[in-house]
């Protein structure tokens, strides 16, 4: 994975500057798909949740920049703002769900409700009334105009972390997210997280409190989707309460099942290259990409339901032993 990583920095030697900022909306999406796969694949939680956080991050980020402006304090400290809103959302959510007993599908109708909920209330917020101090929701069309990221330079002129800048920053958050998330994720807290998944009952009668885990990695995994929620509205300055829909909600869990739920290396190409095959197919008509991606996923729970990648992996490894 190191590898594929150094190999992205180099790609923008060969791509357009139009490829690159499409490679980088890609990207933004990776960092939702960790979150999901950190709860699903290891802690065994499915949540329709993510685009919530998402939302919200975004939102948060468009209401702090544009009240306090574009210098590189207040673009930074709103990205840290949002983080921080989606960590408690995360925190209260978790502790409602996983202290409440809710447990299996049940956590994915509460995410998903809760989801859909925070999307119709956004979506309603039209009118000059609905405003945060210079900052006005706009209903359904959304919030725009947001001030990119940017960094102090010489001579007091601000560089804005746009096209070519913004995809080297987010390859670069990627890598620290990437082998963060496999280190915790390979530690006492990840063999401890996959003891929870296969077998709760023994885990609690051994001493561990699940709740406390899972709520932890609920918490790991909603502050991701935030990640992706203020990147995605830096690199559009915009964000609508569309992108938490029924169908967005859907997508993260589609990428995930398709690159491998227990596989991190897998769910981010799975986003990756789904992304990149919707935007293809969207040229013919949305309706085909959702089409497309539905048959994905039933392809995938039929006849690899651990993921495309390791499946394929797996096979390969059997007919190299005969």
């Amino acid at each position: 994975m190191l590898m594929a990583i150094l190999a992205c920095f180099l790609l923008p030697l060969f791509l357009a500057d139009s490829a690159v900022n499409n490679l980088a909306y890609c990207l933004v999406w990776t960092f939702a798909a960790i979150g999901l796969s950190a709860m699903w694949g290891y802690g065994g939680i499915l949540s329709f949740g993510q685009t919530a956080f998402f939302g919200l991050a975004g939102y948060a980020y468009g209401v702090f920049t544009l009240n306090l402006g574009e210098s590189p304090l207040s673009t930074w400290s709103g990205v840290v703002v949002a983080l921080v809103l989606c960590f408690l959302m995360a925190l209260v959510l978790g502790y409602m769900i996983f202290y409440g007993g809710i447990k299996d599908v049940f956590i994915g109708i509460v995410t998903l409700s809760i989801t859909l909920v925070f999307e119709t209330f956004m979506a309603q917020t039209a009118g000059p009334q609905w405003a945060i101090g210079k900052a006005r929701l706009n209903g359904f069309n959304g919030m725009s105009a947001m001030p990119s990221l940017s960094l102090p330079g010489l001579g007091g002129e601000n560089i804005l972390v746009e096209g070519v800048y913004f995809y080297f920053a987010v390859l670069l958050m990627l890598a620290v997210v990437y082998f963060g998330t496999r280190k915790l994720l390979d530690s006492t807290f990840g063999l401890t997280l996959e003891s929870i998944r296969e077998n709760p009952h023994r885990a609690e009668m051994l001493g561990i409190d699940i709740r406390r885990y899972q709520l932890a990695i609920f918490v790991f995994g909603g502050t991701l989707a935030g990640l992706s929620g203020v990147l995605y509205t830096v690199w559009g300055s915009y964000i609508t309460p569309s992108s938490m829909g029924l169908t967005s909600a859907a997508m993260p869990i589609i990428w995930v099942a398709t690159g491998g739920r227990k596989s991190i290396p897998g769910a981010i190409i799975a986003t990756v290259a789904l992304l990149v095959l919707s935007q293809e197919l969207v040229v013919y008509g949305s309706q085909y990409a959702l089409v497309i991606m539905g048959a994905i996923l039933l392809l995938v729970v039929m006849a690899a339901p651990e993921g495309l990648g390791p499946t394929i992996a797996s096979k390969i490894s059997r007919l190299s032993k005969r």
